[in-house]
């Protein structure tokens, strides 16, 4: 195996050639002395070239452009904005001017921090404020469609002209970005801006094309902050110039994940005529620290139109001298072609596990964009040496040859992200999920929720960790030990007065009269008890599995028989008045639903179905509720929340709790209306261009479904290890599984023929509606037969419909 210390250092060879047993050793990073000057984007090859960067970054995507590599700890990118929800990237495409370049950002949340160490090249005077969002210029255009930007924010200046400040603005024409790269030319200051990155560093190249004096201006207090009228909160931060070309700094951040440490080294390729460290915006004569919470540098050029000027970032939780380590081995000297290059090489060689045909180059264009943001998280979160700032906000050594993750959207991602990660991942499965035991020993919350870079946010509900954790023992993934996983998770399961489990243990569900989003947590905590069954059986904890299936029906306790929806329940038993299922509380000061209503909440049962369908009365009974959520009215009350998206019917596929729904109709024996419905959202719900997603990204969910979906498969039930199929709209597929060959062929495909006829698989006829991890995993060719009629027969037997609490449907 490559070790960690011997990778960092490879050469672009290294990059293009891989390790397979390294899941980084596609991305050493290429060094040289010389920096050569900026030129023309240049395009993307390979697979490469399908990946349009910014899907997601207007509407309501929430995803940024810049370069990172896959999974890796820095993402560079413009910001042009650092507030409010439609920021939680930091860019939207519907913004005219950019505040810089910082070096960490989150792809597709709904909340949102990072922002960290934002750099801008400027000429003239220096100006310390930002300025405001609206300057952006009144012959800015949208990028794609040539019309005024419809998703930019309304202006807030009452009429009057925009305050400047350092922005800039720029034109979407100057604007080109791959994976790895970005590219723009900063109108205000007539400079070209590039970007590329390695691990752990950013990587910029400015190229001045006036003669004015210019300035690398470092904003040390910019991050994101929910408030505009709040900056963001940051205590303990430092800054320190060594000699005349560095800049060191260190800060912890109290936003979203509250009490997080950063540090970083920033070098330049040559010397800076002087420098100037500001306190409060007041400049410090002379000085050469800085300590505050409001804290910025000015790196000042008199020429700086005399070449390209470098300048290179290291970041780390850990300290300055681990940001030092990261970016000296990482990026030793300012070859910025050669890191290009090698970041291309990384993608390209991760994006092609998956090789696919299509019809149109659309198709490939949103699949290929879908499977590049797949890879944006976890993000690595340790350093060269193997230290790293755990969940005590120690810092830790991990075992040699062990890379440690932050930046897990569980509630999103256990759905189809993860899932997806055990077929083309499957090398970087057991780093994943050790990480999350080491989060669960490490953190005083216990098992991680939503862990960011040594904090736990604690957003969103369950504690989906033992799903990920549940699904990877339960595929046999190697390395993963369950004796030692399952003690981690069984006192939250048995013990813990967590968010309502206490309720949950007690009453077989949480009453809504006494804790918030009552019906979803009981629901998820529902679906953690089955994962987690499976944990206690492979640790040979028997009762407590028993215990845990038997607690993993408690969703019966918040279903109503009599209106035939999960609805919220009081502590003494009472259903809660009024009911509205398109309602997401009783009452105003109540919500009893988690990002949903009672229609999306009836359906979020994935593991017990048939179980599930007689308190229906049935499965015709349940089919037709299911046909009911699809064409329902839209209508949803004032106060729901703008995550309930994407919407057909009362189905919100912007959001994740719907995502295995329109699968269930293989468990009804009516798996043409899954290829129906599939093929509809497939279609309509994911389009190549900036507003292509129906809601947030959500750290690779979104864009999961659709690499799944599109592929013909989607995992339910994670932790069954099966895969129902749906309707492909790839032609062919081929799968690199840990060396094993998928393929995934759809015969007679189009667009007006979006039924199975017949399955085959390895050559033989394949009756059934799913297929297990294993069969896949092992290699070998599934092949689907497409028609526009619906077969209606297939699947339809008992003995064909997918598994589910373990059993087969009974005849």
């Amino acid at each position: 195996m490559v070790t960690r210390r011997r990778f960092l250092q490879g050469a672009v060879a290294a990059a293009l050639l891989g390790n397979r047993l390294d899941p980084f050793g596609s991305m050493a990073q290429a060094h040289a002395a010389g920096a050569k000057g900026g030129g023309a984007a240049e395009a993307a090859t390979g697979v490469s070239r399908h990946v349009d960067v910014f899907i997601g970054t207007g509407g309501h995507g929430h995803t940024y452009p810049g370069p990172s590599l896959p999974f890796g700890m820095v993402q560079l990118s413009p910001d042009t904005y650092d507030a409010q929800w439609d920021a939680s990237s930091g860019y939207h495409q519907g913004d005219g001017s950019i505040m810089g370049f910082s070096h960490t950002h989150l792809s597709g949340t709904g909340a949102a921090d990072m922002l960290d160490v934002l750099v801008m090249p400027c000429t003239g005077p220096v100006r310390l404020q930002p300025g405001e969002r609206e300057y952006r210029g009144t012959n800015y255009r949208s990028r794609y469609d040539g019309v005024p930007a419809t998703n930019a924010p309304a202006p807030s200046n009452q009429g009057q002209p925009a305050t400047r400040g350092y922005r800039s603005r720029y034109d979407a024409a100057d604007e080109h970005a791959r994976p790895g790269y970005y590219q723009v030319r900063l109108k205000d200051y007539d400079v070209l801006a590039e970007l590329t990155a390695t691990l752990r560093a950013g990587l910029h190249r400015y190229t001045f094309h006036g003669k004015e004096e210019g300035h690398l201006l470092v904003d040390f207090a910019h991050g994101f902050h929910d408030d505009p009228a709040t900056p963001t909160k940051v205590t303990d931060a430092s800054l320190r110039l060594v000699g005349k070309d560095t800049l060191v700094g260190s800060r912890r951040v109290h936003q979203w994940a509250n009490n997080r440490y950063i540090h970083f080294a920033m070098k330049v390729s040559r010397p800076f005529d002087r420098a100037v460290l500001y306190s409060g915006d007041a400049p410090l004569a002379g000085a050469r620290e800085a300590a505050g919470t409001n804290l910025k540098a000015t790196l000042h050029y008199t020429h700086p139109d005399k070449a390209p000027l470098l300048v290179k970032v290291g970041i780390s939780g850990v300290d300055i001298d681990g940001a030092l380590r990261n970016l000296d081995a990482e990026v030793p000297g300012w070859d910025f072609d050669g890191a290009r290059d090698a970041a291309a090489a990384a993608w390209e060689k991760e994006l092609g596990r998956i090789r696919v045909d299509a019809a149109t180059e659309d198709t490939k264009k949103v699949f290929y964009s879908a499977l590049y943001h797949t890879m944006l998280a976890p993000t690595l979160f340790s350093d060269v040496d193997g230290r790293y700032r755990g969940m005590d906000l120690q810092v830790h050594q991990l075992p040699e040859g062990s890379h440690n993750y932050s930046t897990y959207s569980l509630w999103d991602t256990y759905r189809a992200a993860h899932p997806l990660y055990t077929l083309f991942q499957a090398e970087r499965v057991p780093d994943l999920v050790n990480g999350l035991l080491r989060m669960a020993a490490e953190s005083p919350d216990g098992p991680p929720v939503w862990p960011l870079q040594g904090v736990e946010t604690g957003c969103m509900i369950g504690y989906h960790s033992a799903v990920v954790v549940s699904e990877a023992v339960a595929k046999g993934f190697a390395g993963v030990d369950p004796k030692q996983a399952w003690p981690l998770f069984r006192k939250r399961a048995m013990e813990d007065d967590y968010r309502g489990l206490a309720y949950y243990r007690k009453l077989g569900y949480i009453p809504a009269d006494k804790e918030w989003e009552a019906v979803s947590k009981t629901l998820e905590y529902a679906y953690d008890d089955w994962a987690l069954s499976h944990l206690a059986d492979a640790a040979g904890a028997k009762d407590d599995a028993e215990a845990l299936r038997r607690r993993s029906r408690n969703y019966r306790n918040v279903f109503d028989k009599s209106v035939a929806f999960m609805r919220p329940r009081g502590e003494h038993g009472q259903w809660l008045e009024p009911f509205d299922p398109r309602s997401i509380g009783h009452s105003k000061q109540w919500r009893d639903f988690t990002e949903s209503n009672a229609w999306q909440a009836t359906f979020l049962n994935q593991h017990d179905l048939y179980g599930y369908m007689e308190l229906f009365g049935g499965q015709p009974a349940f089919e037709r509720k299911l046909d009911e959520l699809f064409t329902t009215s839209s209508e949803l009350p004032a106060d729901a929340p703008p995550d309930i998206a994407g919407l057909v019917g009362q189905y919100a596929h912007g959001n994740e709790p719907g995502h295995h729904m329109p699968y269930l109709y293989a468990y009804t024996g009516a798996h043409y209306k899954t290829q129906s419905r599939v093929r509809m959202l497939l279609t309509d719900m994911y389009r190549a261009d900036p507003d292509g997603l129906a809601g947030n990204e959500d750290c690779g969910q979104m864009s999961a479904w659709y690499v799944l979906g599109a592929m013909g498969l989607y995992p339910v039930d994670p932790v069954s290890t099966h895969y129902v199929f749906g309707s492909p709209v790839l032609d062919r597929a081929e799968v690199d599984i840990a060396g094993k060959r998928l393929v995934v062929e759809a015969k007679d495909n189009a667009a007006d023929s979006p039924y199975i006829q017949s399955v085959t698989w390895n050559g033989q006829p394949w009756s059934k509606s799913w297929i297990a991890h294993a069969d896949l995993a092992a290699g070998g060719t599934l092949v689907f037969q497409m028609g526009k009629a619906p077969n209606k027969q297939f699947g339809a037997a008992p003995a064909d419909r997918p598994p589910s609490f373990g059993a087969a449907m009974k005849a």
